[in-house]
């Protein structure tokens, strides 16, 4: 689950300049990771942003699917060029009209029943804690409505993988789903994921049902959360730093770039307006 991974991605997963130009012309709307898609590092470079803001003004509809907080996704909807974001791996959607300056906030559950949630939470927390060392609650725990997020690489040191399948387990001998991120591992309860909200949010707010989405929806990221995404959509994408988790994924990308990270995003950005 960690960098390093001795595997490789398979024979399928084709590099970005194979991916045809006809197919490129008839994407409308970019889903994408955040952390270590459009982040390096931790830091979202000039050169990603470029991307989003070129994409954005071409016309293209964009939307983060992420696993960070409901907090962060706030800002994000109203300050970067996007026109709506997943957060906390699906457990909601913020979408802001800049016009009537009003944010819709759409959860996947109810204010009772994620408060419910984070009580259950809070006792998977401290058995990880005391069985897991080396794992630490995420330092934007505070900013999130549905989900634990453990950190076993971004604030602390990496994690043998052994650990995270560890964290993994814990979550889900309690129930509650978890996923791998390339910095975290989410867990929650309930029966949705990034896949799910983006269908949601893809029908509700754009109309844009399975048979649609097949030619104009492209989702790219870089990690094993990202596989139900992966698994759904047709035009799918990892960042090079996909191939860190070869032989972990549950489903690879269609393509990979040759840049990781933002770099990547940028590439594949390019090959979007290029198409069109």
């Amino acid at each position: 689950m960690a960098a390093g991974s001795i595997a490789s991605l398979s024979a399928d997963v084709r590099p970005l300049r194979d991916f045809p130009l006809q197919a490129r012309r008839k994407v409308c709307f970019v889903l994408c990771d955040i952390d270590d898609t459009l982040t390096d590092g931790g830091r979202l470079t000039a050169r990603a942003y470029e991307a989003l803001e070129r994409l954005h003004a071409a016309g293209l509809k964009i939307v983060p699917v992420t696993g960070r907080p409901a907090g962060w996704c706030d800002l994000i909807a109203r300050f970067w060029p996007v026109d709506a974001v997943v957060g906390e791996n699906g457990a909601l959607y913020f979408a802001y009209d800049r016009d009537m300056r009003r944010m819709t906030r759409c959860y996947w559950k109810t204010e009772g029943q994620r408060r419910k949630d984070r009580e259950r939470l809070a006792l998977i927390e401290a058995q990880i804690l005391a069985q897991v060392p080396g794992a630490a609650v995420a330092a934007d725990q505070a900013f999130r409505e549905a989900d634990l997020a453990i950190d076993y690489r971004e604030d602390v040191a990496p994690l043998a993988n052994d650990a995270i399948a560890r964290i993994v387990a814990i979550f889900e001998a309690a129930g509650a789903q978890a996923r791998v991120s390339s910095i975290h591992v989410n867990g929650w309860f309930g029966d949705y994921d990034k896949l799910a909200m983006s269908r949601g949010l893809l029908k509700e707010r754009f109309g844009v049902d399975q048979d649609r989405a097949c030619e104009q929806v492209l989702f790219v990221g870089d990690s094993p959360n990202d596989a139900p995404m992966f698994a759904d959509f047709s035009h799918t994408v990892g960042v090079a730093n996909v191939r860190d988790f070869a032989g972990v994924l549950a489903v690879e990308p269609a393509w990979v770039t040759e840049a990781r990270g933002g770099a990547g995003f940028a590439e594949l950005a390019a090959a979007l307006l290029e198409a069109r």
